[in-house]
């Protein structure tokens, strides 16, 4: 199985792609689609969209894993972090793509067994389960992994 995941963001939008085969995973690839602050939002939407169309193009996933959002105390930033979300969906609905939604604490009690886990231990867990010699970078493509590898994990459960 091949899945991807994203971490949602409008400035920076994580993605990272891995296979799953006899309960292993491996890196496809990983990165971020980055859009220029101060750009109206919806030429920054579009390339978000086009970036991301292009990346599931280019590698065939048959799922997407996307991180649900927190509550916010920026509103602005939750907004516009909810529509690169959404744009993010849209693209992988456009793909004929089953979409799995999971939230920060459901990623962190997957991958760590710490509903509560900082960043640098989830990453560390994304690091070990993908065979890595170091973190992968930047951390918006580390929380993109560990919404891919949740689902793999969570699929095995059902």
């Amino acid at each position: 199985m091949r899945i991807i995941g994203i971490d949602p963001g409008t400035g920076i939008l994580g993605f990272g792609v891995v296979d799953v085969t006899k309960n292993k995973t491996r890196l496809v690839t990983g990165g971020v689609i980055t859009t220029p602050a101060h750009t109206p939002i919806d030429e920054r939407l579009e390339e978000i969209f086009d970036g991301l169309t292009e990346i599931i193009a280019e590698t065939k996933p048959e799922v997407m894993s996307i991180e649900k959002l927190f509550f916010s105390q920026n509103v602005t930033t939750a907004i516009s972090v909810a529509q690169a979300r959404g744009v993010a969906m849209l693209t992988g609905r456009r793909a004929r793509l089953p979409i799995a939604e999971y939230t920060p604490q459901q990623i962190k009690q997957t991958l760590t067994g710490y509903g509560k886990a900082d960043k640098k231990q989830v990453q560390e867990m994304v690091r070990i389960q993908l065979g890595l010699t170091e973190v992968p970078k930047p951390d918006d493509c580390a929380d993109a992994l560990a919404a891919a590898i949740t689902h793999f994990m969570m699929s095995r459960r059902v």
